[in-house]
């Protein structure tokens, strides 16, 4: 898939991904970098996080009939082949409960502290040198 889709696919996100995707900048502050509508081999993807190696997609209705299922589960074959792990979550589960949403993007992520919010290590007596 090309970057012009991709990048048109960015100015034309639904409801439900514009909503998402304002959750998913908030990772930034824990060092996470999500990116959206990101073109991998032949797909595009809702979400990407490149060092986490995880992908978030929004799935509309269509996504619950048969043929839909089917793309659905070679897509995610293929991208878990690639080395991605692959969350899915429902428009309905984006409207009603962006919490567990956010909880469960949030389980799949490892432990991290954001860079602001390290404590400040006491200053060293002899002006950062460590005394041997």
């Amino acid at each position: 898939m090309s970057r012009a889709r991709a990048r048109q696919l960015r100015k034309t996100m639904t409801p439900q991904e514009v909503r998402l995707w304002s959750q998913l900048r908030h990772f930034n502050r824990q060092g996470f970098h999500f990116r959206r509508q990101v073109p991998i081999g032949r797909y595009i993807v809702d979400f990407a996080e490149f060092g986490q190696r995880l992908i978030i997609e929004v799935d509309g209705s269509q996504h619950g009939f048969e043929k839909g299922e089917a793309a659905d589960r070679i897509r995610d074959e293929q991208l878990t082949l690639a080395g991605f792990r692959v969350l899915r979550f429902w428009n309905n589960d984006v409207d009603r409960n962006m919490d567990g949403v956010v909880d469960t993007v949030q389980a799949a992520l490892p432990p991290s502290v954001s860079p602001g919010a390290r404590p400040a290590e006491p200053p060293s007596p002899q002006g950062g040198r460590i005394k041997s």
